[in-house]
């Protein structure tokens, strides 16, 4: 009896073990960041969609959060509709990027046929968690976490052992086609960049087969291309769906040309420079300000249409192609200089180490000089894509590390087929002599990668110390403003944009969902449908005429901002009104009171 127990366990050992053994380490991970750090959203794009989502916007969950895909913001709206006061949005986002780095981990188990490889893999998959994406782990943001999901479907299906048929094949890889769809729902752009590294990995994996033209291999990666291409169709197709009234039609072309406008040709309305033009279009030099200072809601004239004209006068102003020189150039320099240490440095290593041990597996007989051009051709596509960003001139690090981490799972992916070539699961190509040589390479490889994850573990907990410190002021500053507007939940308050959305917020505490009496008088969702039924909620009909005809309605502003630009508006509209100031919170921000002179 007491043989029979053993071999049960260890027959279930054998069949879960790697699962056990990746999610023990996740988990003392997220004990050991929950007790040194906190968790952020990282921007207020996140805020806000959790605004919308849990209801605290409109005052009911909604799905439309215009970020993410519908399907997948209604789903998590679902949740917030169950139990309004608990973190879904911020449980959804840690869970997806711990997950990947879970499925990632077991992953790298499967290579390793004893306890000590085992424990090693998991101490490299914990450095790089601290050495090198730490930051992004303890200030979650969406785009992101959709890299780290395509990362991940990436790795998995690089990765697909050989010698399954076409059924066994599909079924491994519906994690890497969920990955990648969930990717693309949660940050639509992000995975349609990444995309080329997902054909890479398809195509190296196709090379590993043993006859590359056999009409088995067709199906096999044409039926996982279709799957994720028809995930992605019907997601687009329900979000289609979803925003097809005319009113979020509307502003959709709004949000695009927008977005065009500020994110890539802010200059031209804060240089002073187009003042001529933006004259010529009907703007006045009040108009011009809100566009400047980000407080356009005030205005209803500022619409999809007008700000297409904008978008279309900057993009006949912009010459990409008179830049890709400097381009080039600044590429070059950027991937050789410390411009995205640690990430350009462990990518460098990446591309180092397969080199070695692909020269290492050919000399050895088991290997094909056909990791160069994989090499080559990873090279090639990876600088086209950071060509693509880098001469559009708007490449913050959420995007920059995000193709990173992709490039990096590919990488990885190569190296462990180059370490365990003929190796696996079993011994199937290769003599177990050979086999076993090769193996006591891979430690040498990972302990190399190990070390340089881990000379960047105390930069990495330096960087977010100092980030958690600003982070936690504009927390409180944030929570100041919010406790305000509760105390006060007859009144609703217009909040100047620069000097009041610079806020972060803790993803578990100070969770509060009810409907906000406040709103920011610019921003991403200002003009959506949702901003109008927000305000009609409190009786508002516009921001222009809320501000000056409703007794209940207020603007915030910092303490020492100027005000004169807000007077300035209603007099090129005819109207003589004057701001006065009618309490102070916490000594930090101002609350106004606008009156039309002569009343």
């Amino acid at each position: 009896m007491e043989r029979d127990s053993f071999v049960e366990k260890h027959r279930f050992w054998k069949k879960y073990g790697n699962y056990i053994i990746a999610a023990v380490t996740i988990l003392v991970n997220i004990a050991a960041l929950s007790i040194f750090f906190s968790f952020y959203y990282d921007l207020n794009d996140d805020f806000f969609m959790r605004d919308i989502m849990s209801g605290a916007y409109t005052g009911m969950p909604d799905g439309h959060n215009v970020q993410t895909l519908y399907v997948l913001g209604a789903f998590i709206s679902l949740f917030y509709r169950l139990y309004r006061t608990f973190p879904w949005y911020g449980i959804f986002l840690l869970f997806c990027q711990m997950g990947s780095l879970y499925a990632v981990g077991v992953r790298l188990l499967r290579f390793c046929h004893s306890l000590l490889a085992k424990v090693g893999c998991m101490t490299l998959l914990t450095l790089f968690m601290w050495g090198m994406i730490l930051p992004h782990l303890t200030a979650l943001h969406y785009t992101f976490i959709s890299a780290m999901l395509a990362a991940a479907a990436i790795f998995l299906f690089l990765t697909t052992p050989r010698g399954f048929s076409v059924k066994q094949f599909l079924v491994w890889n519906i994690p890497s086609m969920l990955l990648a769809v969930l990717a693309y729902q949660l940050r639509t752009e992000m995975l349609l960049l990444l995309f080329p590294f997902i054909s890479l990995a398809g195509v190296f994996r196709w090379v590993e087969e043993e006859k590359f033209f056999q009409k088995e291999n067709y199906i096999k990666y044409g039926v996982v291309l279709a799957c994720i291409l028809g995930g992605m169709l019907v997601s687009r197709l329900i979000d289609l769906a979803a925003y097809g009234s005319g009113e979020w039609k509307q502003f959709l072309t709004f949000f695009d040309k927008r977005t065009e406008v500020y994110d890539y040709h802010l200059d031209i309305l804060t240089s002073g420079e187009h003042g001529e033009y933006l004259r010529s279009i009907g703007l006045n030099d009040a108009q011009q300000e809100l566009l400047s200072n980000y407080n356009f809601g005030l205005d209803e004239s500022i619409n999809a249409e007008l700000m297409g004209e904008i978008a279309a006068y900057a993009s006949m102003d912009t010459e990409y192609f008179d830049d890709i020189p400097d381009t080039v150039r600044f590429y070059i320099y950027r991937t050789l200089h410390s411009e995205d240490v640690p990430y350009s440095r462990l990518v460098i290593a990446l591309y180092f180490c397969i080199a070695l041990a692909g020269i290492y597996a050919v000399f050895a007989g088991v290997g094909r000089w056909t990791f160069l051009w994989e090499l080559a051709l990873t090279g090639l596509v990876r600088m086209a894509l950071w060509m693509f960003i880098l001469i559009r001139g708007r490449y913050p690090e959420r995007i920059t590390h995000s193709l990173y981490v992709a490039e990096a799972a590919l990488l990885l992916g190569m190296l462990c087929i180059q370490l365990m070539k003929g190796n696996w699961l079993q011994f199937r190509e290769a003599g177990k002599e050979k086999a076993e040589g090769r193996r006591k390479g891979a430690p040498a490889v990972f302990v190399l990668l190990g070390l340089l994850c881990i000379c960047y573990v105390p930069h990495s907990v330096k960087k977010v110390m100092a980030d958690e410190e600003s982070r936690e002021i504009s927390h409180v500053n944030c929570l100041k403003i919010a406790q305000y507007c509760r105390e006060h939940p007859d009144n609703f308050y217009f909040k100047d944009v620069y000097s009041t959305v610079g806020y972060s917020q803790k993803i578990f505490q100070d969770v509060d969902n009810s409907l906000a009496n406040h709103d920011i008088m610019g921003g991403w969702l200002c003009k959506s449908p949702l901003y109008g039924e927000k305000l009609g909620k409190f009786g508002i009909a516009t921001m222009e005429e809320g501000l000056l005809y409703h007794d209940y309605v207020y603007f915030v502003t910092s303490k020492d901002s100027d005000t004169d630009w807000l007077t300035a508006y209603y007099a090129g509209k005819g109207l003589a009104v004057s701001i006065e100031e009618i309490d102070l919170i916490e000594g930090t921000y101002a609350v106004y009171k606008l009156k039309e002179l002569g009343e």
